[in-house]
């Protein structure tokens, strides 16, 4: 029986053009976890992304970042999980949240895709839902209609710092989640923001 995390993915759109924009939160604390464990990322074309292997506080895990554009983030989730026999439980996937604020994060499992693109495909490739979900907040523009445009926009300089912030805070939990230790995790990263 799994215990812990096997799989970490980050979710953005790859290339120069999209770095840094919202909808990249997910691939900024992946290139600080795997950064922070010594962990360098290499393309694999069978899985569809960045992929590499780190050791976190003792504990191995694999790190994925899709090259596939969010709308298809789950050809390279399925592609690694099935691969690597890694249950769906097993599996933390890191997202831009815009029923968020900037500066929280939140830790939950399972759940819909609450309109996330990238969440509705790996829902759809993988066929679950009890996956683990590090939702990064990045704030609503306001109105429904312009959500596609804030998220693939650069947030102001103020509103990146709170991001990062809440990406850090995220990071010094990192241990717990993968070792199991959901509730710890969520209890003390829900405290702080």
């Amino acid at each position: 029986m799994q215990t812990g995390i096997a799989l970490i993915v980050g979710l953005g759109n790859p290339g120069k053009e999209h770095d840094n924009t919202r909808h990249n939160a997910g691939f900024w604390l992946i290139d600080e976890l795997a950064s922070g464990s010594g962990a360098t990322f290499k393309h694999e074309s069978k899985f569809n992304g960045d992929v590499c292997k780190a050791n976190i506080n003792g504990h191995a895990c694999w790190l994925l970042k899709p090259d596939t554009y969010m709308n298809r983030s789950g050809q390279a989730v399925a592609a690694l999980a099935t691969f690597y026999k890694i249950p769906s439980d097993a599996m933390l996937v890191v997202h831009d949240e815009i029923d968020l604020p900037p500066g929280v994060a939140r830790l939950k499992q399972g759940g819909g895709h609450g309109g996330h693109n990238g969440l509705r495909d790996i829902i759809a490739c993988t066929g679950k839902k009890d996956f683990y979900r590090l939702r990064i907040g990045v704030g609503h523009p306001g109105t429904s209609d312009a959500v596609s445009g804030y998220v693939l926009n650069k947030p102001p300089g103020a509103e990146r710092d709170m991001i990062d912030t809440s990406i850090r805070d995220a990071l010094d939990v990192m241990p717990e989640i993968i070792s199991g230790n959901f509730q710890n995790a969520m209890q003390e990263l829900h405290s702080k923001n």
